[in-house]
């Protein structure tokens, strides 16, 4: 019997294979897909589920209902104020003022709808997508808010001064200035808008004094040399003697190079020396005018012979680091002295009448007679030629004992006021510039105070800083401006005389926009000083020019005006005694974590702005 053989099953082959493995895949495909796509039918046509923006649940709502959300909730924190600090300073920031926002509908466009993203799908088991909000930046608004911000912050270094008591030369030495960093600080605010309740540090750079410490020694020195004996004076035949505190009288100091250089006022050297040549002399004086029954006059020039004051005081600093009195002499030569205005330029010059008079009352006090009197008595009988720029820092000088100046109140930071040297001149800046203003010249440069002050006329003010900004106005007439100061007790009145281009000039005032509340500061410093507060707001004033009866051009002129705070000396009700200030807020916590904001930015044309 033959035997029958068992069959052995064939082992499969790699074509087997791979089409099982293809099978498992396509299955294992649909399954995915399925549970995929029956995924992406739960999410429905909302917003992805969970979905929150500042810790705000707008999670399967349409872009209509998010957005609606999204305003009654947020909408009051993106308007409200931030806090910033510049040092210990509380600075309060507007945003509607610093052109800051927030886009709801922006923050949530797009998100609404069947979710496709597998990434996005799962976080519908993770509590759900953060989503950014989306913040709109007005740049030239934002930069002009803190450049309001620099104004009340920035100071100058002071320089190191020389002065004398009689003839003892002593040296005042220099302090640092401070700078607010402008661009860090730009930054620093849109960083922080709507996703932070902290106070915002604003960083101030310091600035030292351009003389050294050395350089500055070594002018005391020369000082020192310089009136350490008299100076011979030879004229003709006649000897005269500077004395020492003539010399001292004469002698002033400016900022060259980053040396202290003093100057010689030839005027007063001539005149210590007046008496013993006098009858060699015969003094001449320059054209000026005088005014009379409300009208200009001439009062003519006279030509003189004698002593050259700007000569002799040439000659006379040549010699001063000298140490024997055969180094210290002097040959003055006499001569004819012309004046540097004759009559016939002066009447030349078409100064015939009034163009504009204005008067700025303020309050009395010691500081503001002191300070504004001595700005009033730097600018009266200013003569501007066709075609000059005036320049108030310029005519005023720096704010310095040695020129006249004392310390009063300015604005600080966040609109509280300080001590600082020549508070008060700013009333001297606004009334010669509102002078102006009526009388038609061309304005080249005002910055108006970062907080409105009552006693001004919004928007028809201006203020100085020294070594920051100035007040500049162009005499674009054909004629020359020959300006007068009249100071009282608590008021000054500066006119401007020449001859009119226009019939009048009108400040045309529009309403006062974006009005924003103030803040109610409370400190517990010992250098605290209670004030009231003063919304801010915007205002335009339109300078209209008339001529022949009718309007030829109007010039706006746009004023941003910060909140100044109530200051209140002493704790906050219900707050624990400290020694900085601190700020009444209404800002909502922040609430969830989220991302950086997204940042849309707007520049738009800068309209014409004094501040």
């Amino acid at each position: 019997m033959t035997a029958t053989p068992t069959s052995t099953p064939a082992e499969p082959t790699s074509r087997t294979r791979s089409r099982r493995g293809l099978v498992i895949a396509a299955v294992a495909v649909v399954g995915v897909a399925t549970v995929y796509l029956a995924l992406v039918a739960a999410t429905g046509d909302g917003l992805p589920r969970g979905a929150k923006v500042l810790g705000v649940d707008v999670g399967g709502l349409s872009e209509a209902q998010a957005t609606a959300v999204l305003t009654q909730q947020l909408g009051p924190r993106a308007a409200a104020n931030l806090t910033a600090t510049v040092g210990a300073d509380p600075v309060t920031i507007v945003p509607a003022d610093a052109g800051l926002g927030f886009d709801p509908a922006a923050t949530v466009q797009g998100y609404a709808g069947r979710i496709w993203s597998p990434v996005t799908l799962l976080t519908q088991f993770t509590g759900g997508p953060i989503l950014a909000p989306v913040v709109t930046v007005d740049e030239t608004e934002l930069a002009a808010d803190v450049k309001a911000i620099a104004v009340d912050v920035d100071a100058a270094p002071v320089e190191p001064a020389i002065s004398f008591s009689g003839a003892s030369p002593a040296l005042s030495p220099g302090t640092n200035g401070k700078v607010l960093d402008q661009k860090a600080s730009t930054e620093a605010i849109r960083a922080a808008y709507l996703v932070s309740t902290d106070p915002v540090p604003l960083p101030v750079a310091e600035v030292e004094p351009s003389v050294s410490e050395s350089a500055a020694a070594d002018a005391l020195t020369a000082a020192r040399t310089a009136v350490s004996a008299p100076v011979t004076v030879k004229v003709d035949t006649l000897t005269a003697t500077i004395t020492t505190v003539a010399i001292a009288e004469a002698t002033t100091y400016a900022v060259k190079d980053g040396a202290l250089t003093p100057t010689l006022d030839g005027a007063v050297l001539r005149a210590a020396i007046a008496a013993d040549i006098a009858t060699v002399e015969s003094p001449g004086r320059d054209a000026t005018w005088t005014i009379v029954g409300g009208k200009p006059v001439v009062v003519p020039s006279k030509v003189g012979r004698g002593v050259n004051a700007d000569v002799l005081a040439s000659d006379v600093a040549a010699v001063l680091g000298e140490t024997t009195p055969e180094g210290r002499t002097v040959t003055a030569p006499l001569g004819t002295i012309e004046p540097k205005l004759s009559t016939e330029q002066a009447r030349a010059l078409g100064v015939v009448e009034k163009l504009a008079s204005f008067t700025q009352p303020f309050p009395y006090a010691a500081y503001r007679s002191q300070n504004i009197g001595q700005a009033a008595t730097y600018v009266n009988g200013t003569v501007l030629l066709p075609g000059e720029v005036f320049s108030l820092n310029d005519t005023i000088k720096e704010r310095t004992p040695a020129n006249g100046y004392t310390v009063g109140f300015v604005v600080g930071p966040g609109g509280v006021f300080r001590e600082d040297l020549g508070g008060g001149v700013s009333a001297s800046a606004t009334t010669v510039w509102t002078a102006a203003f009526y009388a038609g010249l061309e304005r080249v440069y005002t910055q108006a105070h970062s907080i409105w002050i009552p006693r001004y006329r919004a928007g028809l003010e201006a203020t100085v800083a020294w070594g920051a900004f100035d007040m500049k106005f162009k005499n674009d007439t054909a004629h020359a401006v020959f300006i007068t100061t009249d100071m009282r007790r608590t008021s000054l009145t500066v006119t401007m005389w020449g001859t009119k281009d226009y019939d009048e000039v009108r400040a045309v005032s529009g309403p006062r926009t974006n009005v924003r509340p103030f803040t109610t500061l409370y400190d517990t410093g010992a250098e605290c000083r209670a004030q009231t507060g003063q919304p801010g707001f915007q205002i335009t004033v339109n300078r209209v020019f008339i001529k022949g009866g009718k309007e030829i051009r109007r010039e706006p002129i746009k004023t941003t005006y910060r909140p100044a705070p109530t200051v209140v000396c002493g704790v906050k009700p219900g707050a624990s005694p400290s020694p900085s200030p601190s700020v009444s807020s209404t800002v909502p916590p922040s609430g969830t974590a989220t991302p950086k904001p997204t940042v849309v930015s707007a520049t738009p044309a800068a309209s014409p702005s004094s501040g």
